[in-house]
C-alpha cells in the first residue's frame, strides 16, 4: 500500500472525528465505528488487483443503475427537504445511491476503455455517463449531478479520448439541454433561489445564514483552533457539509492546511500511476484500466472536496456535497475509501509490470602503464 495514501487518510478521517467531536459530540461513537470500518474496506479492496475491479464493471454499474431508480420510487429525503428523493431506507440503516454511482461509473468506463479502446466508442460512452447523469439529476441532487457528469468527462481524457472530441461533445450536450433547463428549474425552484441569494451579496446578512456562520467558526479558529470544546453556536450542517469550518475552528488555519495537504497527497498518488503506466510497454488492457481507475478514484475524490471548499469558502452556492472522508455520513465515506483502494491497487500494478532498470554498460578499463592512445598487446 502507498504510505501516502494512507497518511492522507488517516490525517481526513481524523480531522473528521475532531470536526463532530466540535459539532455533535454525541455522535462520535458512531462515527468513529464508521472511521474502522472504512479503513478496513480499504485495506481489504486494495488487496484485489485492477482487473477484479475491471471485470465487476459492468455489473456494478448496472446495480448502481437499478439503485437510482430505486430512489426515484422508493427514495426519502430530509426533514428539511422532503420533495427531493436521495436516501435509500432499509431496516436499521439508509444510504445515497448517487455516491455508489460514481463508483460504478469509474469501474464501468475503466472496463469499457480498457477492452474495447478509445477509437469510435465516444457514443457509447456518452450514453453511459448520460444514464448515471440524468437519474442524479431527477432525485434532484444538481452538485452530485455536475460531479458525475464532469467524473465521466476526466474519464474520457484519462482514457484517451481527444480534448476536441469531448469539447464537442459537451457543446452538444448543452445546446440538447437548453430547452429543459427552465422546466426542471420551474419544478425545483429552491435550485435557483439558491443561486440567487449567492450572486445577491446582500440577501443574507453574515452570520445569520450557513455560510456566514461557517465563516464566523474560520475566523474564531484563528492558527491553532479553538479545540473540540471551544465556546461556538451551532448551525445546519455544521458536521456534514460545513464540517470544513468546524475543523477550522477546532483546529484552526494549521487543521486545514493539513486537510487540503492530504488531498494533494491523493492527486500525487493518481498521477504517480499515470505517470509510470506511461512507461510500461506493451500497454496491456490491465495497465491502461489501471491508469484510468486511478485517475477516475482522485477525481471523485478530490473533485467533491473542491466543490465542498468552495461552497464553504462562499465562492460556489450551496449544494449539499459532503467533504471526502471528513463529512459525516457512511455512504460518502465508505465509497471514498473505495476510490483509494482503487489507487492503492493501480499503483501496485504498474509497480509490478515497469520496465527494468537496465546496467549501464561496463566501459574498458584503461591501463595506466600505457601512453596516452597506445593499444594494449593482444
Amino acid at each position: 500500500m502507498s504510505l501516502n495514501l494512507v497518511l492522507a487518510q488517516v490525517i481526513l478521517l481524523m480531522l473528521g472525528l475532531i470536526g463532530v467531536a466540535t459539532a455533535a459530540p454525541e455522535m462520535v461513537p458512531d462515527h468513529a465505528s464508521k472511521v474502522l470500518i472504512a479503513l478496513l474496506a480499504t485495506f481489504a479492496l486494495s488487496r484485489l488487483r485492477p482487473r477484479a475491479f475491471l471485470s465487476m464493471g459492468t455489473f456494478v454499474w448496472t446495480v448502481t443503475l437499478i439503485l437510482l431508480v430505486l430512489v426515484l420510487v422508493f427514495g426519502v429525503g430530509t426533514e428539511l427537504s422532503p420533495g427531493v428523493k436521495r436516501w435509500l431506507r432499509l431496516p436499521g440503516f439508509q444510504f445515497q445511491p448517487s455516491e455508489f454511482a460514481k463508483l460504478g461509473l469509474i469501474l464501468q468506463l475503466a472496463s469499457f476503455f480498457s477492452r474495447r479502446g478509445v477509437q469510435h466508442k465516444l457514443l457509447s460512452a456518452t450514453v453511459m455517463i448520460g444514464l448515471s447523469t440524468v437519474l442524479v439529476l431527477l432525485e434532484p441532487d444538481l452538485g452530485s449531478t455536475v460531479l458525475v457528469f464532469a467524473l465521466g468527462l476526466v474519464l474520457m481524457y484519462a482514457a484517451g479520448v481527444k480534448l476536441n472530441n469531448i469539447g464537442g461533445l459537451l457543446l452538444g450536450i448543452g445546446l440538447l439541454a437548453l430547452p429543459f433547463v427552465s422546466i426542471y428549474l420551474e419544478r425545483h425552484p429552491y435550485i435557483l433561489a439558491r443561486f440567487q441569494t449567492h450572486t445577491q451579496s446582500d440577501a443574507a446578512q453574515v452570520g445569520l445564514d450557513q455560510i456566514g456562520k461557517a465563516h464566523r467558526d474560520l475566523n474564531y479558529g484563528g492558527f491553532w483552533g479553538q479545540g473540540p470544546d471551544g465556546p461556538r453556536y451551532p448551525y445546519f450542517a455544521d458536521h456534514t457539509d460545513a464540517v470544513a469550518a468546524t475543523v477550522g475552528f477546532s483546529n484552526g488555519l494549521l487543521g486545514v492546511t493539513m486537510m487540503i495537504f492530504a488531498y494533494w497527497l491523493v492527486v500525487s498518488a493518481a498521477l504517480q500511476v499515470a505517470e509510470m503506466a506511461s512507461r510500461v510497454r506493451p500497454m496491456t488492457p490491465q495497465i491502461h484500466g489501471a491508469s484510468i481507475l486511478a485517475t477516475g478514484a482522485m477525481f471523485m475524490v478530490v473533485g467533491q472536496a473542491f466543490v465542498n471548499l468552495a461552497v464553504v469558502a462562499g465562492i460556489f452556492p450551496v449544494t449539499g456535497v459532503p467533504l471526502p472522508l471528513v463529512s459525516y455520513g457512511f455512504s460518502s465515506m465508505l465509497t471514498m475509501s473505495a476510490a483509494l483502494a482503487l489507487i492503492h491497487s493501480a499503483l501496485r500494478e504498474v509497480r509490478r509490470h515497469l520496465p527494468a532498470e537496465q546496467p549501464s554498460e561496463a566501459r574498458p578499463v584503461e591501463d595506466p602503464e600505457l601512453p596516452v592512445g597506445a593499444a594494449a598487446s593482444d
